[in-house]
């Protein structure tokens, strides 16, 4: 039961990482602080990944899902 809900895991994240190759995030940084003067700067910072990885997450998914479902003797 623990394989076959691991699989199921890995077939959800590894699609969902076929679908959306990256995402931004944003800080906020202190430029310069001159008494009540302050200056930030807004800096964004890309994630990006290989559509691969996540074809591998989805096949070794599916891999532990057939594997968890069949009996053994």
């Amino acid at each position: 039961m623990k394989t076959k809900s691991i699989g199921i895991i890995l077939i959800i994240i590894g699609i969902i990482m076929v679908l959306y190759n990256s995402f931004n995030f944003t800080t906020t940084e202190k430029v310069v602080d001159i008494g009540p003067i302050e200056i930030n700067k807004e800096v964004n910072h890309p994630m990006a990944w290989s559509p691969i990885i996540g074809i591998v997450l989805a096949v070794g998914g599916v891999v532990l899902l057939v594997t968890g479902t069949t009996k053994k003797a």
